[in-house]
């Protein structure tokens, strides 16, 4: 809004031209002459601006940000006499803009494509410490515990039919034991898991999906006291091809994504000879193993409150002789944008690998305190 003089002027103008004394019997219209030019077109118009712009400067001071001094000597366009104009040269070449001077701002338009790939992640470092003296009188042991995780997203969504979701996932956790004489660490986290998976949309929050994962470790493990490998690298391997549809909900709070699947193709793999390869499954001898069925999975992602993040997954598999099922759970309790406490929870069934102890369930319970960032 710019401050203009011909409102204030309008406003203090008197709408008579004259007053003169005059005998008696002087014609009344003589006597008082009427400025008429006020009740054309051109002038209530002109009147009406002026009343508004009127009432702005009153009531509204400050929406005035420039001034009629500013607007009547800023030059908008300067016209450059060239001798190089070419046939092809452009006309908008002739006119070069000067700089806006005072309070008048530029307005910048930009164009672009848009884009429909999201990328994200979250890195943590967690620490646990528990001392417990030689001459502790109920005896134990003192530990220390460090987990590393890293997660990384690149999801494309074009918010017609198309959703792509791609996932990369590291643990590594260590933790001392100094019962063990011969390795002064033991690995008790170890995961490297890729998964993918494209959706074409169906109906509502219904997609039509095709899914993949890989997962193995990343290092060598031993059982204590030993030299006898338990798992390591490419030992085992797993992955598994799958084809159904995909629930998805994704609200303020709450992230979900419901697979199923009739049609899945599970691939284990241990390529390592000095591993056991029958407390994965398979049979003495061989390095792989085929199995077709079903599989269930949900993701699930629910923040309570900004400072409480739930992250749950939940994986069944069944080729309708055996069951493989696992459930991770995260409690993340944020103190700030880096500090946060994390409870976990994996709990594990399996009747298709050998177990001594006859139990087929599983679990695994961590709470640590440390880093954590997301972007």
């Amino acid at each position: 809004m710019a401050y203009y003089y011909f409102p204030i002027k309008q406003a203090f103008t008197p709408k008579w031209k004259s007053f003169e004394y005059k005998t008696p019997g002087y014609p009344l219209d003589k006597l008082f002459p009427i400025d008429y030019s006020p009740f054309t077109e051109t002038e209530r118009v002109n009147k009406l601006v002026g009343k508004t712009l009127l009432k702005i400067y009153l009531y509204h001071p400050d929406y005035i940000v420039n001034w009629e001094d500013n607007i009547t000597k800023q030059i908008i366009y300067k016209v450059t006499e060239t001798d190089k104009l070419k046939p092809k040269a452009s006309v908008i070449d002739l006119f070069k803009p000067e700089p806006m001077g005072g309070n008048v701002t530029k307005v910048h338009v930009t164009l672009q494509k848009p884009n429909f790939w999201y990328k994200s992640g979250n890195g943590s470092l967690q620490f646990t410490q528990n001392y417990i003296s030689k001459n502790w009188y109920k005896g134990g042991e003192s530990t220390n515990n460090v987990l590393m995780n890293l997660q990384l997203n690149a999801n494309y969504n074009d918010r017609q039919k198309i959703q792509f979701d791609n996932t990369f996932e590291a643990k590594i956790g260590f933790n001392t034991v100094s019962s063990d004489t011969i390795r002064p660490y033991k690995i008790n986290t170890d995961l490297l898991r890729l998964s993918s998976k494209l959706g074409v949309k169906a109906a509502s929050n219904w997609y039509y999906t095709v899914s993949g994962e890989f997962n193995t470790q990343f290092f060598r493990n031993y059982k204590a006291n030993t030299m006898n490998a338990v798992s390591a690298f490419m030992a085992p391997a797993n992955l598994i091809l799958s084809i159904g549809m995909d629930y998805k909900l994704n609200k303020k709070n709450i992230n979900l994504s419901v697979f199923i699947s009739p049609g899945a193709y599970s691939m284990r793999y241990v390529g390592d000879k000095n591993i056991d390869e029958t407390q994965f499954g398979l049979k003495s001898g061989e390095s792989f193993l085929h199995d077709i069925g079903s599989k269930f999975q949900s993701n699930l992602k629910w923040t309570f409150i900004p400072s409480i993040t739930w992250e749950s997954r939940l994986y069944y598999f069944t080729s309708y002789k055996k069951v493989e099922a696992e459930w991770e759970n995260t409690f993340n309790f944020v103190l700030n944008r880096y500090l946060s406490t994390k409870l976990f929870f994996h709990g594990r069934f399996d009747d298709g690998a050998a177990r001594k102890g006859g139990s087929y369930f599983q679990l695994k319970e961590l709470l640590s305190f440390g880093i954590n960032y997301s972007w």
